[in-house]
């Protein structure tokens, strides 16, 4: 069994919709290139491109972010790039292949890291081998590639396997092992080409288990550092045991918090039980590496979600910097962007600061900036402290220090006593210039607000 890279558990990550983030060259936009902020549908386009991406690098880079995840940029006809039509070529409007090599270099010199979303469960019905397979039917030498029940090949009602359903993208057969070495060179092509630094998977389970641990050695053997991140709405285990990928999106846990913080349909005890649950199954070196997000291009945003429950997304960020795993901004959400279900949840980035919410862009610069300075938060060890009703608290702690974090999640204040003789008795607010707190008997005594939370931080330094 290998380990995730070392890298990934002192990232920040942040999540970009290329399309919806910045638009750097309006000379590569599409024809009809909708208007910047215009209510997105499924078809238009608004001429985001990498170039955009790397003119923002400085607000990346103040926001504590220290790696990007690229949603898909090779060409394709659509404005989400899910139906590859070339695996080998950066999409024309995102600024071609010359656009990414500069978008990566001049990130890595900022200690950027740059993922990739490989799709390589299906193609787009545009891709080389299908079309052959349309045209020349069972005499196509891509006859192996797809899954046909009958010929003709007929797209009105598919008669072949498609991803969700969709006609416009037919999955691949990966049991074809020319099938499994393609998807390897071009795996292996953009990590060579253009020094990327891992590939996010897209609907790993429409797959056998065979392509992943092919590709993970593929992958491995030319850059031992690339992470590997599969999607996963349910249980990622099966994907994350040193084989495979090197974590999964946790959408469990935002299931999770959104249950505790948002609807609070479960008190503390159940939600720290069910915190365990997620866990169970994934070896311990590589829960540090899981992907933790709280939205993301497939969900509805946050700041529509807890629309009028504006602490429960304070308390979710808080927890998502905080808990085990890495945490994973959607472009957006940091300055309080609305959005529905999809594809309302890919609104054009807002870059008018007078729109912004900035108390939630000034909360979450400061989490990732105590992530950065407290390394207990980045490999410390995880323990339920106490559970008061709707109060919980953790700690993370390491050698030297220790965090605890608090949440509200009840309707009223209440008086909370967290043990913590173990672990120190002075305490520094992790996100307010405010006195420090003495512990007292070994407990650390606080007053929640109904919505608050503390992260205190006790060391060397404290």
């Amino acid at each position: 069994m290998s380990g995730p890279p070392d890298w990934v558990q002192d990232s920040v990550f942040y999540q970009i919709f290329v399309d919806r983030f910045a638009d750097g060259d309006p000379n590569s936009n599409p024809s009809k290139t909708a208007v910047w902020g215009e209510k997105p549908t499924r078809r238009n386009f608004f001429g985001g491109d990498l170039g955009g991406v790397r003119q923002r690098l400085s607000y990346l880079v103040d926001m504590g972010v220290n790696a990007i995840y690229l949603n898909p940029i090779f060409k394709a006809p659509s404005n989400h790039k899910y139906d590859t039509e070339d695996y080998l070529e950066v999409d024309p409007t995102f600024g071609g292949t010359p656009a990414l090599l500069a978008l990566v270099g001049s990130a890595h010199d900022l200690g950027i890291r740059v993922v990739l979303d490989g799709v390589f469960s299906h193609t787009g019905d545009r891709f080389s081998a299908f079309r052959d397979l349309v045209v020349n039917g069972e005499r196509s030498r891509f006859r192996d590639w797809y899954t046909v029940d009958s010929f003709p090949i007929r797209k009105s009602k598919p008669n072949y396997r498609a991803s969700g359903n969709a006609p416009f993208l037919p999955q691949l057969r990966t049991t074809s092992p020319e099938v499994r070495s393609y998807l390897l060179s071009v795996a292996s092509h953009w990590l060579k080409t253009a020094d990327i630094d891992g590939w996010r998977l897209d609907v790993p389970w429409e797959q056998d288990h065979v392509l992943w641990r092919e590709l993970r050695n593929a992958v491995k053997g030319i850059k031992p550092d690339a992470y590997l991140v599969g999607e996963a709405w349910g249980d990622g285990a099966p994907w994350v045991q040193g084989d495979e990928f090197d974590g999964v999106t946790n959408y469990r846990l935002r299931e999770l918090l959104f249950r505790f913080l948002m609807q609070r349909a479960i008190d503390a005890e159940t939600f720290g039980r069910e915190l365990g649950h997620l866990v169970e199954g994934i070896p311990t070196q590589f829960r540090a590496s899981l992907l933790n997000l709280v939205g993301s291009h497939d969900t509805a945003r946050l700041a529509t979600l807890t629309n009028g429950y504006p602490s429960a997304a304070d308390q979710m960020l808080v927890f998502l910097f905080t808990y085990v795993g890495v945490p994973l901004i959607y472009y957006g959400d940091e300055v309080g962007l609305q959005g529905g279900n999809d594809p309302d949840c890919r609104r054009c980035m807002e870059w008018n600061e007078s729109r912004w919410n900035k108390p939630r862009r000034e909360l979450v610069r400061k989490l990732a900036s105590l992530r950065h300075e407290r390394v207990s938060l980045r490999r410390g060890e995880f323990k339920t402290l106490c559970v008061q009703s709707r109060c919980y608290a953790f700690a993370r702690t390491s050698p030297n220090e220790s965090v605890v974090v608090v949440v509200n999640a009840g309707f009223q204040p209440e008086q909370i006593g967290i043990p913590v003789a173990h672990l120190g008795a002075t305490w520094r607010d992790g996100l307010n210039d405010t006195p420090a707190l003495k512990a007292d008997g070994g407990l650390l005594r606080l007053r929640l607000e109904a919505g608050g939370f503390r992260v205190l931080w006790t060391g060397d330094e404290a």
